[in-house]
């Protein structure tokens, strides 16, 4: 008998040892995304499905908020003692994130390996001061599309080259008959304005700041602001313009309701998917024009990337998910809405084929990306700027008056 019951507690000594493993090593990390713009839901939701089938002892739980929400959510999130282990994060945050300590600083972690692979260019989304805060992950800026078809109805031979071509372009197009509005944008009171005007200071030539202190309300600041108001009241810009989001522009583009829309990389396959899209097959894209004298091409820096948070208990998983979600094997896979960060992926015919084109536009626009100013006040800057945007295109104020408002709101 009491063999017999030591033998039973053995038995249940033993299916308790290799049930132990499984049931402390599974780690649960809560990651934040976004849920538009670059890769959609149901890609991340199939990459970290790919991470959970090669590391079964780590599970993911997703959210995805709008952009306009996810700064919020994550400083928030931090306050509150819990929140995500990891987070995306824009190219405009590193410096608050740093300074506040919302983000672990990772240089250690990135290799050599790492640092020779990816373009140059990409390292500056996660760095501020000398330290690097996670690893980049969304490559992007923003490309002028146009419909080709309405520039050949038009007699327009190419797409504009500078920023007055396009007016003129846009021009022609109305006075055919061909769209009443032919131009779209993001000109919402949110970040996707700024992100429109800087391409735009970066075609002028203006600074956002100088000596840390604003330089944009003088020189090619204030004209990208002006170009803005011109094209607006001119009549050329769809007049709810000043509503949208990407989302929105891609959808009127898409609509064949736009000749012209400013917008990201994932656009280009979106708009050219026949099941969703009425301009399939006609979408063109090159780099966003540039000013006669001053540039070639314009260009914002819109990239992002995936951190760690300082909250996390769990920091050596956070990093490995970091590591094969921003990996050039997953990138190359889903490269048809994110351009690799990886240089050498632009060899590989997987990546290129069907969005040649694209590509050809990339070449030239990340290599004329444009910061957004790096500061730690970088949300009451932004926040300045998109009201000063508003009161100019509604008419409440001369951009000169806006623009001077915005730099003393500014916070700096």
């Amino acid at each position: 008998m009491l063999k017999s019951l030591n033998k039973t507690l053995l038995g249940a000594a033993l299916i308790g040892a290799s049930l132990a493993p499984h049931a402390f090593a599974e780690t649960t990390l809560n990651a934040l995304f976004m849920a538009q713009a670059a890769y959609s839901e149901a890609d991340v939701r199939a990459m970290t499905d790919a991470f959970a089938k090669a590391n079964p002892d780590i599970k993911v739980n997703l959210e995805f908020v709008p952009y306009e929400g996810l700064h919020d959510k994550t400083v928030l999130a931090q306050g509150s003692g819990g929140g995500y282990d990891v987070v995306l994060f824009d190219v405009i945050w590193p410096a608050e994130y740093a300074t506040n300590k919302v983000l672990v600083d990772v240089s250690s972690r990135i290799t050599e390996e790492m640092k020779k692979g990816v373009l140059p260019g990409a390292w500056t989304t996660v760095q501020y001061d000398g330290k690097y805060y996670g690893m980049p992950w969304i490559l992007d800026t923003k490309y002028l599309f146009y419909n080709k078809e309405i520039l050949e109805k038009a007699g327009i031979k190419a797409p504009p080259k500078t920023w007055d071509e396009l007016t003129e372009q846009a021009k022609a197009i109305k006075d055919k008959g061909l769209l009443a509005t032919p131009i779209a944008w993001s000109w919402s009171q949110a970040e996707a304005a700024i992100c429109d005007y800087t391409t735009l200071v970066s075609a002028y030539g203006g600074d956002f700041l100088k000596d840390g202190k604003p330089a944009f309300q003088s020189g090619g600041g204030l004209d990208a602001l002006k170009y803005m108001v011109s094209s607006y009241t001119s009549g050329l810009t769809n007049p709810n313009s000043k509503e949208f989001l990407e989302e929105d522009v891609r959808k009127v583009f898409e609509n064949g309701d736009a000749a012209f829309a400013l917008n990201w990389t994932y656009m280009y396959n979106m708009a050219n998917d026949p099941k969703d899209s009425k301009v399939a097959g006609k979408v063109g894209v090159v780099p966003a024009p540039g000013v006669a004298g001053k540039s070639e091409a314009s260009a914002v820096n819109g990239s992002m990337g995936l951190g760690i948070t300082s909250a996390s208990q769990h920091p050596d998983e956070a990093w490995k998910y970091i590591t094969f979600m921003t990996s050039q094997a997953t990138q190359n896979a889903y490269a048809k809405l994110s351009l690799p960060i990886w240089a050498s992926s632009y060899a590989d015919p997987a990546v290129t084929k069907g969005q040649e084109e694209l590509i050809s536009a990339a070449k030239v626009g990340l290599a004329a990306m444009y910061p957004r100013p790096t500061t730690p006040k970088y949300q009451e800057l932004s926040t300045a700027l998109q009201q000063a945007i508003q009161e100019s295109l509604l008419g409440q104020s001369t951009p000169e008056d806006a623009l001077k408002s915005a730099a003393e709101n500014s916070g700096l």
